[in-house]
This record gives structure tokens, sequence and C-alpha cells, in this order.
């Protein structure tokens, strides 16, 4: 595909192969035996930073998020699939089988990375592990992302987002102080973990430089969950304490949480410093900057109940539209609640090209963060149709007509 264009309609040349602005991994190619979300999603990346990258998937049924529907698009892809598969080549492959296990080595002996979300030894029964892959390319950094990691006690244990993020303590710190805790509204585990193997892969690209030798990268669910606890977590490690469920309450900060205008309309309202909390006393034309309740954070924390109460009464006097706007005046930190139309139709939005839609597709999604001066993301093709691609590769690795033919009717493809 020759041009990408926003989802905004505004057609965005893509830089040619020889361009200086060519993807930051031209000639890195991927082999992407990953499903669901967590590894498509490294993949994607890997993809949208230039990398070629060939995702196997099993024939007839493909990756299970193809019939997570609806919603879907004109076409019949699933949203969920577009999410995390753009840029990509399909091949369905059954691994299973001798023939399906030979093309998988075939592509691998001439990959650069190697992507997998099999269970803890799930593909070592099919010689497709890393130490049997290894043999054949001493140079293949074999990516692997697991709920527990490929060592421990639970290593051997399936990952799922929602139960991890009930295990790593991640959900006891979500949700409303009263009530039952929360998962997080979308799947942050998995794509954290996606985003800590694309890392974890460029590091050993980096690595492979200086010592001409690949190596397994191993990153699990588990793992980048309890990262994520940041802050919260370091709280019990400094104290031994439990960290309490906060609702949109901040644990170290006072005040920086949502209020209620007098719309019944959220926003929210960050004061990050003594200072910028000296000008809200200042905005509201009170003194409480000057009271040793509240003069300074940890004061402010330790006095929370009280302060919050205040400052309930006071903006539920005013519109939300008001509050922002005065807020944005003295220079403190707030915000509007959006939702999700609102989000995705802000100026700021269409100005950062994070809505993309491709020609002669009706699949959009939503764009890639990362912007590289020179060797900008690329957005190629739309999510592939199942074993889209199969033929050329297969052809690629030197397979005749007659034995795709034979592989069809066989169903190993």
């Amino acid at each position: 595909m020759d041009d990408q264009i926003t989802g905004f309609g505004e057609k965005i040349p893509a830089p040619s192969s020889d361009s200086p602005k060519a993807g930051a991994l031209l000639g890195i190619k991927v082999l992407d035996l990953s499903r669901v979300l967590a590894g498509p999603s490294c993949t994607q990346i890997l993809a949208d930073l230039g990398a070629e990258v060939i995702k196997v998937e099993r024939p007839t049924l493909g990756d299970e998020t193809r019939h997570w529907s609806p919603p879907e698009f004109a076409d019949g892809t699933s949203a969920y699939y577009a999410t995390i598969n753009r840029n990509k080549q399909s091949l369905t492959v059954d691994i299973t089988t001798k023939a399906g296990q030979d093309i998988i080595k075939k592509l691998a002996a001439s990959s650069d990375v190697l992507v997998e979300n099999f269970k803890v030894g799930g593909l070592k029964q099919y010689g497709l592990d890393y130490d049997s892959l290894k043999r054949l390319n001493p140079r293949l950094i074999y990516a692997s992302l697991t709920g527990f990691g490929q060592s421990g006690p639970d290593a051997k244990k399936p990952g799922y987002d929602y139960i991890i993020q009930g295990l790593s303590g991640l959900m006891s710190i979500t949700g409303a102080k009263e009530g039952e805790p929360h998962k997080v509204g979308v799947a942050v585990v998995d794509l954290f973990a996606g985003l800590q193997l694309t890392i974890g892969i460029q590091a050993a690209l980096l690595s492979r430089q200086r010592s001409g030798q690949g190596q397994q990268v191993d990153v699990a669910l588990f793992d980048s969950a309890l990262a994520m606890l940041a802050n919260v977590g370091m709280n019990h490690l400094a104290t031994n304490e439990i960290p309490p469920r906060l609702g949109n309450e901040h644990p170290n900060i006072v005040p920086y949480q949502v209020f209620a205008a007098n719309n019944n309309q959220h926003f929210i309202l960050a004061c990050g410093n003594d200072a910028q909390f000296a000008k809200l006393c200042e905005l509201i034309g009170a003194d409480w900057h000057l009271e040793s309740r509240f003069n300074t954070n940890p004061n402010r924390v330790a006095n929370r109940e009280a302060l919050i109460a205040k400052l309930n009464d006071i903006f539920s006097t005013k519109s939300r539209d008001y509050w922002l706007s005065a807020f944005e005046t003295i220079g403190v930190p707030s915000g509007a609640i959006n939702n999700i139309r609102e989000a995705l139709a802000m100026p700021q939005t269409r100005a950062r090209d994070m809505v993309i839609g491709f020609a002669d597709s009706p699949v959009k999604v939503l764009g890639n963060p990362i912007k590289l001066s020179q060797s900008t993301v690329r957005y190629q093709s739309p999510p592939p149709k199942l074993g889209e691609h199969s033929q050329c590769i297969l052809q690629s690795l030197g397979y005749d007509q007659a034995m795709i033919e034979q592989f069809k009717a066989e169903g190993i493809i």
C-alpha cells in the first residue's frame, strides 16, 4: 500500500524502503507465533517500526480474536483483532503436523525474532522450543511471553490478564473505597507486558550486534503487573502496610482526584505541589494554604477528608467549564473526563495522527504513540485476512505450487 490515510481522511505519504525516514527496524524479520492480545501487541509495534512480521495462525480458525465480535468493521474484521494486527502478513500453518513444523523451522532459520505466548514447554513437543531453534539459527531472538515466566512454582500455569490483575494486587487498589475491587477498563497487564517484551527484543537485537548471538527474552504477565504497582507497591515496601483502595484519590498527593461541578459533570484536579495548592486557594478566596492542617502536602494527606469536604462544597457551586477555565488561567493542572467518542474527536488526537485509516479498507485503528523524527512509524496495511499471504510466503521458502496445493488438501495450511 503506497499511502496511509488517517481516520480523519487526510492522506499521508508512506516512506519508501530507501527513504531516510524508512522504518527503524527495516530489515528485521519477525516470526509471530503469538495470539490474542499481549504477544500481538508487541509484534504490531515491531511492524509499525518497519519490521517484516509474519503472523502464523491456525488454518480455518486463525487467531481467537478474529471471532471476538461484535463489533466488527464492514468487511467482517473484528474490532478486537484489528486492535493489534495491522502491518502484518498472515500465514496459516498447522504446527501439530510434521510438514507444518518444517515450515516454521524454515522461517525461523531466516528470522531475526520469534515471538510466542504458548504455555511453558508447549512448543517443545513440536521441536519449536528455543533450544531446538537456536541450533538452526544461533542469531535468533526467541521472545516468550507467558503468564508467570519460564521459572518458578507457577511457571506452567496459564496466564489471563483479569486473573493476573487480581493476583498481583492491582485490583485491590482499583475501584471505589467502599465496594468490591475492580479491574482496569482495558487489559492493561497484557498491553504493559507487550511493551516490556518489545523493549526486551530491542535490547536483545542491540546485544546481538556486539556478540553475534541471539538469546531468549522471558517476560511474564505477573512480573509486569507487579512492576505496574510502582509507587503504591513501594509504599508497602517502605512501611509494610497494605495500601488501601482510594477510588479516584491519589495515595500520596492531595488534592489530586475527581470532583463534581454543579451540573454533575466531573473533572480532575491535580495539585502536584504546595505552590499549585496556594494558587487554588487564592482562586477560591480561601486561606487554607496558611493553615497548619493544609500548608504542606504531607499535612494535606493526613487531613485529606476535611480538605476534600471543603473543596466539594466550593466546586458544587459552579459549572465544570467554569472551573476548568479558571484552573487553566492560574496554571493549576486539571482536565475533563471524556467518554471515548469525545477523546477520539479531540483536535489533539487529530494533530497527533492517533486515529488511522487505510486505503481500500473500512478498518480504522488507533495510532502508534511513538513519534520518531527520522525513522517514522508506518501504517502500510490493515489487519490481514486469514491466510492472505500464505501462498507468497511458502513460495519464498521454495515450495512449488503442487506442494502448496497438497498442503491445502491435507489441511496443513
